[in-house]
């Protein structure tokens, strides 16, 4: 046997040593993932690493498709790639004035 399948994938299991509050995008390395509930120090939780969210933006106009990056430093979703890890894609365009941006990551 080369490879057991385990689960579907949409939620890997996810410790933090800190409290993570629902809604929080996470990145570990190249993996990037959002919690869906509140997390408890210590306590195993999830990640979702697939799904479609409703993501606090940069104040640009996002059109339907486009390739989001999550910028850690400023804890925003924007167009470019720099050091920035891959988010997902825009599924609904979003409006300079916009606070959100609704995106399918995975």
């Amino acid at each position: 046997m080369q490879a057991r399948f385990i689960h579907d994938g949409k939620a890997v299991d996810f410790l933090s040593e800190t409290a993570v509050p629902a809604g929080t995008v996470v990145v570990v390395g190249d993996l990037l993932g959002i919690t869906k509930l509140d997390l408890e120090p210590n306590r195993l939780g999830a990640l979702h690493v697939v799904g479609v969210f409703d993501v606090v933006k940069d104040a640009v106009e996002i059109p339907l498709g486009t390739k989001l990056y999550w910028d850690e430093t400023a804890k925003k979703a924007v167009t470019t790639v720099g050091t920035n890890k891959p988010l997902g894609i825009a599924v609904l365009p979003a409006e300079v004035d916009a606070p959100l941006v609704r995106v399918r990551i995975g």
